[in-house]
């Protein structure tokens, strides 16, 4: 039995929180014990312990990747608990603490974001590549273009697997449901529906979802452009809608706690990142439920969306690329279809929680030596 503590700063339930929960559901009970260690407080504690996985709360962690008080703690939890292997998620705290105490350490990446020229190049790659390379016997990283991240900034790359997210599948709905879905939303019975499903910040693009929205009205296609999320530039979006006079045709959906129902209603799932993006959980849902994509050929989006076989890659920032794609997905019924289909087979064949947890669960076992 293989004794695995995964550890996390989050206080709040992001991508990467979701990744664990998602491990946690599905991990060989039968190899490993596994349990988890989070801040004080965090929304993560009840979703992991209704799985009946052992959870530590610890202090000073929250939100802080680097916390000399919280490695101090750690290390206390971790020569008391004795786990073979500690798995952070974004937290040197944990990496430095199991490292003072022999426990060998599994760190996974979970973004993707242009690197800065000072751990890059020079004396700075030098040192970051070393750092990393002591606090972390083996890397996860959740994209391809995560592991070029990191590489760009020293870290050897035979250290790093990759390994792409993995989601549990949403309920597909019946044909009656789905109408209610699509009503509920304001699509009508004769309009396409695009959804983007991101927080609303800069680097995801959604001035350009609005742009390419913009674009479709003027050639009359029969739409809805819902956006679903919230963040800093809300407002921005909301004047931009308005200025445009798009509010017939871009709806603002907010937060959203179950995003299944506006799964099933829409038709194609639009990524407009430019800044960082992963391996997204919203694409591998939609392709659950076999909805093809029209994405930026940004960060780990071309590792999920294969252009012309379950949906399209557009260079960032171009909204007419956008909309030319996206009117060809929801005029062409044909292609539609193709897309659809292969979108569901992707996602059984390289996206399901399964083969993710069991491609971890390698990581780790090649670790030990079992």
């Amino acid at each position: 039995m293989i004794k695995v503590l995964e550890v996390s700063s989050d206080s709040n339930i992001g991508g990467a929180g979701k990744c664990i929960v998602t491990f946690l559901k599905h991990y060989d009970r039968g190899k490993f014990d596994v349990g988890a260690v989070v801040p004080t407080g965090s929304k993560l504690l009840p979703e992991i312990e209704a799985l009946g996985v052992k959870t530590y709360e610890l202090d000073r962690l929250a939100e802080k990747s680097l916390d000399a008080g919280a490695v101090k703690l750690l290390k206390k939890l971790f020569k008391r608990l004795r786990p073979d292997i500690v798995h952070t998620h974004g937290c040197m705290s944990a990496r430095i603490a199991a490292k003072l105490c022999g426990i060998k350490v599994v760190y996974t990446r979970h973004s993707v974001f242009e690197p800065s020229a000072r751990l890059s190049r020079g004396i700075g790659k030098l040192i970051n590549g070393a750092v990393n390379s002591w606090a972390a016997d083996r890397i996860i990283a959740v994209a391809e273009a995560a592991k070029d991240n990191l590489v760009a900034t020293g870290v050897p790359e035979k250290k790093i697997d990759v390994i792409l997210n993995g989601v549990e599948p949403l309920r597909e709905y019946s044909p009656d449901e789905r109408e209610k879905a699509r009503a509920a939303l304001g699509i009508a019975p004769d309009e396409k529906a695009a959804a983007i499903i991101a927080r609303l910040t800069e680097v995801k693009g959604h001035k350009y979802f609005v742009e390419t929205a913009k674009l479709l009205k003027a050639r009359g296609v029969k739409a809805k452009f819902l956006i679903a999320g919230t963040g800093d530039t809300e407002s921005d979006i909301k004047r931009r809608i308005e200025a445009e006079k798009l509010g017939d045709y871009v709806k603002m959906l907010g937060f959203l706690t179950d995003v299944e129902p506006l799964m099933n209603a829409m038709d194609i799932q639009v990524n407009c990142s430019f800044g960082t993006e992963a391996t997204s959980l919203s694409l591998l849902q939609g392709m659950s439920l076999k909805k093809p994509a029209v994405v930026t050929d940004f960060g780990g989006n071309p590792g999920v969306i294969k252009d012309g076989v379950n949906g399209f890659l557009v260079p960032i920032k171009e909204p007419k690329a956008m909309a030319d794609r996206i009117e060809r997905l929801m005029t062409d019924k044909n292609l539609y279809e193709k897309m659809s289909r292969a979108s569901g087979e992707i996602y059984k064949s390289a996206f399901t929680a399964e083969v993710n947890t069991r491609k971890i669960e390698n990581v780790y076992q090649s670790l030990i030596g079992k």
